[in-house]
């Protein structure tokens, strides 16, 4: 696998998506009313329901500009309108396309944290993003402890005070990540398999206890979105090419 070195580039107008490639693209879910009533209007009736389930109006607006965002990607790769699209679920609740148009098999996936979103596609082969806002106020060493496998909070126990909240979040959005690939959520206990922590190391699937060639299956890449957020990728297969893109209507504010 090869890297774009995250350079998050504005596209063209026109953007082809390679059998060998996975396209990464960050959102701000900040947008100004034009825009957000643009994507509030691509949502499904269903979708719209559950946009207004929200109690904050912050945290409606922001899920409803990142799956607007969602169907007008997708759109744009399928060349279709982007209200028009379907989706179906898993028995997991992982979404994908209902009748693909052309018999496309693109596969996707989202996260968001904070005013941020992240968003993966491929052909072909399964994806899983995840993206997590740095948060102070966090009880991490105690979800480390009930959540990550002993290894990995050995691991993280080793580090340096400085760095060990930030190496958690690391961890965390790898396993995130991870289940959300392999589409089974959180069916796979996260304590089933171990992930690589240390800042500045490379992001590295260790170990699987649930899935024995999954080291062989899977692959795990590092993201870095934004200021005080951490993100993760984890791609099936080899041999693939990243690159990642800034998505931006005129008049959304790209983030910091």
């Amino acid at each position: 696998m090869t890297t774009s070195h995250q350079l998050w580039s504005v596209p063209g107008p026109h953007i082809t998506l390679a059998k060998n490639e996975v396209h990464v693209w960050r959102a701000s879910l900040e947008a100004p009313e034009r825009v957000y009533s643009i994507l509030q209007r691509v949502l499904s009736t269903d979708e719209y329901g559950v946009a207004t389930r929200f109690y904050f109006e912050r945290d409606r607006r922001r899920w409803t500009i990142a799956h607007g965002i969602l169907r007008m990607l997708l759109a744009l790769y399928l060349d279709v309108d982007p209200s028009k699209l379907q989706f179906v679920t898993n028995d997991y609740g992982k979404p994908a396309i209902a009748s693909p148009p052309g018999g496309k098999h693109l596969q996707f996936n989202l996260s968001h944290s904070g005013d941020l979103a992240l968003y993966a596609f491929a052909y072909d082969r399964q994806v899983g993003i995840d993206v997590e806002r740095i948060r102070d106020n966090i009880e991490y060493e105690e979800l480390a402890r009930s959540h990550f496998s002993p290894s990995e909070y050995t691991m993280l126990q080793t580090l340096p005070l400085l760095i060990r909240k930030e190496a958690f979040f690391l961890c965390w959005s790898r396993k995130e990540a991870y289940i959300k690939a392999k589409g089974k959520g959180l069916s796979i206990p996260l304590d089933q398999f171990d992930m690589s922590l240390t800042p500045g190391e490379p992001a590295t699937l260790l170990a699987s206890r649930e899935e024995p060639e999954a080291r062989e299956r899977w692959s795990v890449q590092a993201l870095a979105p934004g200021t005080s957020y951490v993100g993760a990728l984890v791609v099936e297969g080899v041999g693939w090419q990243l690159r990642c893109w800034q998505w931006q209507r005129e008049g959304s504010a790209p983030p910091g």
